[in-house]
């Protein structure tokens, strides 16, 4: 295959041709940045007694499940729509239940749910494809679905800001464990529906996210070449020394690097790095 390779660079600047596709474009996003105040973790009910026996509780990490997303077109307003977005989190809490002892971690879910008003643009065609033209349905036979926009959201695990263990008021707390939907339920260990709690934990997080809307659209895009790799693949071995052998001497293990040493220049870098 090296025979063949050759460096593309040297036609980085040749058009060849136009040619058409069909691909989503993306016609409108937004990026957030939101500090989510006291939202009660839910749990099973083999983990709440361990919270409800709890002297303290400490927040270890807060992961994204995931994220249920719904468009709809807003009336009277052409070409927007309304995005429901509904965060599920896995909360990983640490509860203390008596001073000598190690805590006992438990696992948790919390539910947030917000909505964006984004702009995709208009279309009343209906899609067919060659791929799932088979009914199951009588009513829905012959039916495609409508070139409605797809919405996606990107969004990195959050921080935890806070935590706090409180003593359950049905007034003001309420339960929501009939809101964990079965996909996410079976993740745990137990049952969500029994919900009698003595105590329950707050959360405070901090989350970024971007969220955007894009169209199936055809597009006229410029081609110079197709995609050749211009490199060997690399032939593993069975032997483990020589494998090992090629791995680079973790230096920063050994020597943690300084704080004159992080490229403080880099727009990227944490106010609190530099």
């Amino acid at each position: 295959m090296a025979d063949t390779n050759f460096n593309s660079a040297n036609h980085a600047n040749c058009f060849k041709e136009a040619v058409c596709i069909n691909a989503g474009r993306v016609y409108d996003s937004c990026s957030d940045k939101d500090c989510l105040e006291d939202l009660q973790v839910l749990f099973t009910n083999q983990t709440q007694p361990i919270i409800d026996n709890a002297l303290s509780v400490k927040c270890r990490r807060v992961e994204v499940l995931n994220v249920f997303l719904d468009v709809e077109p807003i009336p009277f307003n052409k070409g927007f729509y309304s995005v429901d977005m509904t965060f599920f989190f896995k909360v990983h809490i640490d509860a203390y239940t008596s001073p000598l002892e190690c805590p006992t971690p438990v696992c948790g879910v919390a539910i947030f749910s917000k909505k964006v008003i984004l702009y995709g643009s208009e279309g009343g065609v209906k899609v067919f494809t060659s791929e799932g033209t088979c009914c199951h349905k009588k009513d829905r036979c012959g039916n495609s679905p409508a070139n409605t926009p797809k919405a996606s959201v990107q969004v990195v695990n959050p921080i935890c800001l806070a935590c706090k263990l409180c003593d359950y008021c049905p007034e003001k707390c309420g339960c929501f464990a009939s809101a964990v939907p079965t996909g996410i339920s079976e993740d745990f260990e137990g049952e969500f529906t029994a919900c009698v709690p003595e105590k329950i934990v707050l959360i405070t997080i901090g989350m970024f996210s971007i969220c955007q809307i894009e169209r199936s659209v055809q597009m006229m895009v410029p081609v110079y070449d197709f995609c050749i790799p211009d490199k060997e693949c690399v032939t593993t071995t069975d032997d483990p020394c020589e494998l090992f052998q090629r791995i680079k001497f973790p230096v920063n293990e050994f020597f943690p690097p300084r704080l004159n040493d992080l490229d403080c220049e880099d727009p990227t870098a944490s106010d609190f790095e530099c």
